[in-house]
């Protein structure tokens, strides 16, 4: 059995729960962390006393903030938007450090495949212009994470400019800063071919947090076209060699559940996050990681 402590990502339905109603249950599951996704502490939708709320909820229920998850999309033709983007980040990263709790911050780079706006790589952008727009961004962020003692957790998403481990390795590269690390999510490099175990291990300890997703098809798509993201197990990660391999780099961060099984969550779940995160509970321990508490 893995020991790492287990967290779900609090989208999905949840988003319409009080805080104190999510951890609560979460805890109740067995979980020892939240992942908050941006609804939950936007500034410009959250003010201050709300993120100091959600921090005592969380924390009242016993539970870590495994991260928080900012993931504004940095790739626009739009100029105003793509800067906008930029300084909402800014703002979030500003109110972030403003609280006691030093959790990673995951950020991805776009362009989104999702958003019928974003624009196509290779398409209706080229590449090089789209990892212009992103350093432009990122030598914004970066800095101000650095001053506020923030820790950046890069996730590669399907479809973006950075979207598996070769894809990562260019914006690793390009700032190679303590500052600047990894969220590792196994699904989106299985779309791509990559190899889980040896990831992770030339990852090493850019590895800051890790999310419990699963996937199988090719990339090309959307969710429910080319490529799925099954219940865990169901898909193509293999998980005993990534567990082996995140033992063997002495990974000792969190391991966060991202339900995005919609087609079950909708017809078999009924749209119930409740039930959803007990499932996932279950599956995580069947896969054999277990929480520090258990």
């Amino acid at each position: 059995m893995m020991t790492w402590p287990i967290g779900f990502l609090a989208g999905l339905d949840y988003v319409a729960y009080k805080p104190v109603d999510v951890v609560n249950t979460l805890a109740r599951q067995g979980y020892e962390a939240v992942s908050w996704p941006f609804a939950w502490f936007d500034p410009r939708r959250k003010n201050r006393s709300n993120r100091k709320v959600l921090v005592t909820n969380t924390r009242d229920a016993g539970l870590k903030v495994s991260e928080w998850v900012i993931q504004l999309d940095y790739v626009s033709l739009d100029a105003e938007i793509r800067q906008d983007r930029i300084r909402h980040t800014l703002e979030a990263l500003r109110e972030l450090a403003a609280l006691e709790i030093r959790a990673p911050v995951n950020v991805f780079t776009g362009p989104a495949p999702w958003d019928k706006s974003a624009p196509r790589l290779g398409k209706e952008i080229p590449e090089g212009k789209a990892w212009e727009m992103v350093y432009r961004a990122f030598d914004e962020i970066i800095p101000l994470a650095e001053r506020e003692g923030l820790t950046l957790a890069v996730e590669p998403v399907f479809g973006h400019l950075v979207h598996d481990y070769y894809t990562l390795q260019e914006l690793l590269q390009h700032y190679p800063l303590d500052c600047l690390c990894v969220n590792f999510d196994p699904s989106h490099g299985i779309l791509y071919g990559n190899d889980t175990a040896w990831a992770i291990r030339q990852l090493g300890p850019k590895i800051v947090h890790v999310h419990l997703k699963d996937a199988v098809g090719k990339p090309g798509g959307l969710p429910g076209e080319t490529f799925e993201f099954p219940l865990l197990g169901e898909g193509q990660v293999p998980w005993k060699d990534m567990m082996q391999s995140l033992e063997a780099i002495g990974y000792a961060g969190c391991t966060t559940v991202e339900f995005e099984a919609f087609v079950y969550y909708q017809q078999i779940l009924h749209n119930n996050p409740v039930t959803a995160s007990q499932v996932s509970m279950d599956l995580v321990r069947s896969l054999g990681v277990t929480g520090n508490n258990h």
